[in-house]
């Protein structure tokens, strides 16, 4: 199992990584966007709110996909005031359980929690609120990420258990 997994971990690792470095570009597309809003407005007089959302559902596409690429680089917040200093076999029991105790668990909760809101989105066809926003099928496929998120996490998880447990049986 110690070669499958560590196959598997690193498939699952370079997956979050890949994930990640897309979604730092689209931090790019962001601004440019943001710049492109600016100058409409100030410089001609014209706006498109439809522009304007685009901007704040990338913002939360970059917290929603990078997620898993901040606990595969570890910059997750994490409290580490006795990890830091924890022999490496100890450092993998703590990431061995968290994985198990809290990642797990709560991607579970929150696949449980979102799928009605995002099915829901789906069955109605939901588009902005506000005229002139978002067209079918973009605010659906952007909740979707509700469901998309916690699948990343869960995987990043699943490679953090994956090493955590190879460490723990490494003489």
């Amino acid at each position: 199992m110690s070669d499958e997994g560590s196959g598997l971990s690193a498939t699952l690792d370079a997956f979050s990584n890949l994930l990640g470095r897309a979604t730092a570009w689209l931090t790019l597309l962001m601004v440019l966007v943001t710049f492109v809003i600016v100058v409409l407005r100030y410089a001609l007089g014209a706006g498109f709110i439809w522009l304007q959302e685009s901007v704040t559902w990338m913002h939360g596409v970059v917290f929603m996909l990078g997620a898993a690429y901040t606990l595969q680089q570890e910059e997750h917040v994490r409290v580490d005031i006795f990890y830091r200093d924890m022999p490496a076999s100890r450092r993998a029991w703590v990431n061995l359980l968290g994985v198990m105790l809290f990642i797990f668990p709560l991607c579970v909760f929150f696949v449980h929690q979102c799928w009605g809101y995002v099915v829901s989105s789906w069955s109605i066809h939901e588009i902005s609120r506000d005229s002139g926003g978002l067209p079918f099928p973009a605010i659906p496929l952007l909740k979707s990420l509700l469901l998309l998120m916690p699948l990343t996490i869960a995987l990043q998880g699943l490679s953090l258990l994956l090493r955590s447990w190879r460490e723990l049986r490494e003489p």
